[in-house]
């Protein structure tokens, strides 16, 4: 492949499409000052664009090309069908400004969606609007806050969060308006019992809880926990993001969570990555369905023996208000309802269990050869230690690194922050023993390599197209386009 950029493969006069003669009387252009003349735009014919682009593509690496373990991210095979019902006329080229009389299927499937969704946790009122799982996050806390106003308790300022806990849960926190306390975890990588009753007290609005947590630990001593926040008059958010490890096995609305995110976009398949869209549902218990943001899909109108049911939007009493567009990402809703009707209860349930035992089998693979930080039955991820006591100046990133040049998406690097060197791996229900037996080879033999030859891991990836880069200051010294300017710069 050329590495040249599409600039640079640019050559003057050479066109890829000819527009016909218009047939209609050409607009005025705008005055002269507003259009720029000095714009270097490429000049390609349509085969050039087409190699370009293609040969962009195959250095992309994506769940269709291999294994993609990154932890916490569950990163696996969107099935087809999804994206063919997706793309159905009666869903793909409908408005959200329609008359509902006029999109009463989309109305269904979003409907029906909420009832299965609350059915998979067990909570009592669901709404699809969030964009993503931060602004389901976003949207629980909100409920949490707008909960304890609307009783007259406005004492509660504080939000507990665990340090197992996802990175945006104190953040969110933070925007809501809250103080931000941490909770330590246990020598078990559960939620320290007695710190938590420590710090429970009058002005406690709630605890985000992340389980199984981001040591991909379910916490042994949840509902003890729960209890502590209830009875400090605190409300319990839950973490929604690792439910594919549980889904069909415990209902977090059971254990007496209040409200919780799912993510689409995760556990029910959508594709994701690369900034979206994703889905954000958000799940909430009986009293604080008057909460949920404006509007949700109801039934306006009640079936006859002559007509089905009317579907349309309804306002909760005590609405937080909109925070999305209309109703949310549809297009990401319809791909999750196809893949809950493709499994069914019993299929969903199968995810869960496969999920948690990939996890546990690659992790007997290759346990012998790396620290592992807690040594507990894992769900459907696991965290290790990317560093030995008898090899110097080696790190997870170099561990990381070199997995590229075995054609592997590296895992998680450093999260959580509890573990030292953190490497978090999560496999997957979608990947065959095949798949787990050649990564944990690699796995195995790069801990190898990290003990006879540690340059290689140090100088790591050595078959990329680009090498190691100085990542740091990639991040402070941003470069957002590719400019390519007439003369040398100097």
């Amino acid at each position: 492949m050329s590495e040249k950029t599409i600039f640079e493969l640019s050559s003057p006069g050479r066109q890829g499409v000819r527009f016909p003669a218009p047939d209609v009387t050409p607009a005025e252009l705008p005055d002269e000052s507003l259009i720029r003349a000095d714009l270097p735009l490429p000049e390609l014919a349509e085969v050039d664009v087409i190699r370009h682009f293609t040969a962009l593509s195959k250095l992309n690496y994506c769940v269709d090309s291999g294994l993609y373990p990154l932890g916490s991210c569950t990163m696996k095979y969107n099935p087809r069908i999804n994206e063919d019902m997706a793309r159905l006329p009666g869903f793909a080229f409908t408005h959200p400004l329609q008359p509902i009389e006029t999109i009463q299927g989309s109305l269904a499937l979003m409907f029906q969606m909420q009832e299965w969704l609350k059915e998979i946790s067990g909570f009592e009122g669901v709404t699809l609007e969030p964009a993503a799982g931060a602004q389901g996050e976003l949207v629980g806390v909100l409920i949490i806050r707008a909960y304890h106003q609307s009783r007259g308790d406005t004492k509660r300022t504080k939000i507990l969060i665990p340090d197992s806990a996802h990175g945006t849960n104190p953040a969110t926190s933070a925007m809501s308006g809250f103080e931000v306390l941490p909770v330590p975890s246990d020598a078990r990588g559960n939620v320290d019992l007695e710190a938590l009753k420590a710090v429970c007290d009058d002005t406690l609005a709630g605890l985000m809880l992340t389980n199984p947590n981001t040591l991909g630990l379910f916490d042994e001593h949840v509902l003890e926990l729960i209890d502590i926040v209830h009875k400090a008059g605190g409300l319990v958010y839950g973490d929604g993001a690792n439910l594919n490890a549980i889904m069909g096995v415990v209902r977090p609305g059971d254990l007496g969570i209040d409200v919780m995110h799912f993510n689409l976009h995760k556990t029910f398949s959508t594709p994701h990555g690369g900034g979206g869209p994703g889905s954000g549902p958000v799940g909430v218990a009986k009293h604080l369905v008057d909460f949920l943001p404006d509007p949700v899909v109801g039934i306006i109108e009640d079936a006859t023996e002559e007509m089905p049911p009317l579907y349309g939007f309804v306002t909760p009493a005590k609405t937080i208000g909109r925070i999305k567009s209309f109703a949310g990402h549809f297009g990401v809703i319809v791909r999750a309802y196809t893949y809950v009707l493709m499994h069914g209860a019993e299929g969903l349930r199968d995810i869960s269990e496969m999920a948690v035992l990939n996890a546990n089998y690659l992790l007997s693979k290759i346990r012998h050869a790396y620290t592992l930080p807690y040594n507990r039955t894992c769900m459907h991820e696991f965290v290790l230690e990317g560093v030995w006591p008898d090899v110097a100046d080696v790190h997870a990133l170099d561990i990381a690194k070199r997995l590229m040049d075995y054609d592997y998406h590296p895992p998680t690097n450093y999260f959580p922050l509890i573990v030292h060197e953190a490497l978090m791996i999560e496999p997957t229900e979608t990947e065959s023993k095949q798949t787990l037996d050649a990564f944990a080879e690699t796995l195995l033999k790069i801990a190898e390599e990290a003990h006879t030859t540690p340059e290689l891991l140090k100088e790591a990836p050595h078959k990329t197209p680009i090498g190691r880069v100085d990542e740091v200051r990639a991040a402070r010294d941003l470069v957002l386009c590719c400019w390519i300017p007439e003369e040398p710069v100097k």
